[in-house]
């Protein structure tokens, strides 16, 4: 064993564990805001398949921004229509696991280091 490589392994996890804790946090500050901002403009989250639903009706919108040339947002004109409508795809997403305690950021990034050890287009998959 090397103590010096020991050393700076023990580093280089400890830096990742703190990325990750920031990652959480942050995720989990904006899904909070989200999903208050929801419900002081009246939203709520009662119906689980209404809100996937509306996720899902957000990446169509995504769609349709590409198919007229993904011009710029009509409410936020500095961002792509693609931009605009896969940002709100997010914010459905955090603002529902947020009211579900659903631990999104833990999830992605469990998800993100299992993806890492797949093999190239697993299961022989086209796309």
């Amino acid at each position: 064993m090397n103590p010096l490589s020991d050393s700076v392994s023990n580093l280089v996890v400890s830096f990742q564990n703190m990325q990750d804790e920031h990652f959480i946090t942050g995720i989990k500050r904006i899904a909070g805001k989200t999903h208050d901002t929801a419900l002081d403009k009246g939203f709520d989250y009662n119906s689980d398949f209404e809100k996937i639903l509306l996720m899902h009706s957000e990446l169509s919108e995504a769609v349709e921004a590409l198919r007229a040339g993904n011009p710029p947002d009509d409410k936020i004109p500095e961002f792509s229509g693609i931009e605009a409508e896969l940002a709100d795809c997010v914010l459905r997403i955090l603002g529902y696991c947020h009211a579900r305690g659903f631990r999104i950021a833990e999830a992605i990034l469990a998800k993100t280091k299992y993806n890492e050890t797949r093999p190239h287009k697993h299961g022989g998959k086209l796309f």
